[in-house]
């Protein structure tokens, strides 16, 4: 679907990573979330990239990247791993320095990646996320129902991936429909991607070694910050669905502003995937907060 966009493989310690950049101006890392690729920014590319260098990257699991082994430990998948992937993409392109503007799982990994690479990022935008940790202490029957999938991902391989194996297409479509605006906002050339990433051999896998990872070694990770108090020191605006599950059921604000230093941010009239939902709202607000 964005195969216009000039494409560059950037491999990393056996990882190959699937990028493409587009635009001129300052850079700006563009990164997805589950179970989605660089195509969900598609709505957004058109007006960002008159102000900005956009690097869109498929985070390692999903889309066209590679697919990693599982290990023991989830390490292959931690967000630290991710985070050095997108500063290994960044290099690859010559950007010292860069923003980033991240949704979901792509958020969280941006989260991990101004913290570990804190001289790199200047500014960092995230969608409809409220810290990892945060999410997991403070989970309440209304989360757990809304986000199943956090909690049936995580157990013991094989049987969440071959729920997922069972019906890729069905797992993509149950997941990004069963939220507030149903599959409306997604286009029938987007969806098609997102399900025919799903079917490449090893995402079942891959997805579910992300959650994981977030449910354990992600965790180590963040209780050490908060034991050290190293939170983002880079401003952070952070944008949520008002009629989705994380702002109703997390005070989004209070708990980044225990994550980090300058924190500011707003609810937008939509549901979890606000770049198709509203990517005239988005992309305004990030033109804003990258001007």
């Amino acid at each position: 679907m964005l195969q216009h966009l000039p494409l560059l493989s950037v491999e990393r310690e056996g990882v190959r990573l699937h990028t493409r950049s587009v635009g001129s101006g300052s850079p700006l890392l563009l990164m997805h979330g589950h179970p989605q690729s660089m195509v969900m920014w598609h709505k957004v590319l058109p007006i960002l990239a008159k102000q900005h260098t956009l690097v869109l990257m498929d985070l390692r699991g999903y889309g066209d990247s590679s697919r990693p082994k599982a290990d023991s430990q989830h390490l292959n998948h931690s967000k630290r791993e991710m985070a050095s992937d997108a500063m290994a993409v960044m290099e690859a392109y010559g950007f010292e320095q860069f923003d980033v503007l991240a949704h979901d799982r792509g958020a969280r990994v941006a989260h991990r990646l101004a913290i570990d690479h804190a001289h790199a990022v200047g500014r960092l935008m995230l969608l409809d996320i409220a810290p990892t940790l945060a999410m997991y202490e403070n989970t309440t029957e209304a989360f757990a129902r809304a986000y199943w999938h956090w909690f049936a991902l995580i157990q013991a391989a094989p049987l969440p991936e071959a729920l997922i194996d069972a019906n890729p297409a069905r797992y993509v479509r149950s997941v990004m429909g069963g939220r507030f605006a149903g599959l409306a906002p997604f286009s029938p050339m987007a969806l098609a991607e997102y399900e025919r990433c799903a079917l490449i051999p090893g995402t079942s896998t891959s997805i579910c070694e992300d959650y994981r990872a977030s449910a354990a070694v992600d965790l180590e990770h963040d209780r050490k910050d908060v034991a050290s108090d190293n939170r983002v020191v880079q401003p952070l605006r952070v944008i949520w669905g008002e009629h989705g599950s994380v702002g109703r059921c997390f005070d989004m604000l209070s708990l980044w502003r225990e994550r980090a230093k300058n924190v500011s941010g707003m609810a937008l009239p939509c549901g979890h995937y606000l770049a198709e939902e509203l990517p005239e709202a988005v992309a305004a607000e990030a033109l804003k907060f990258f001007n």
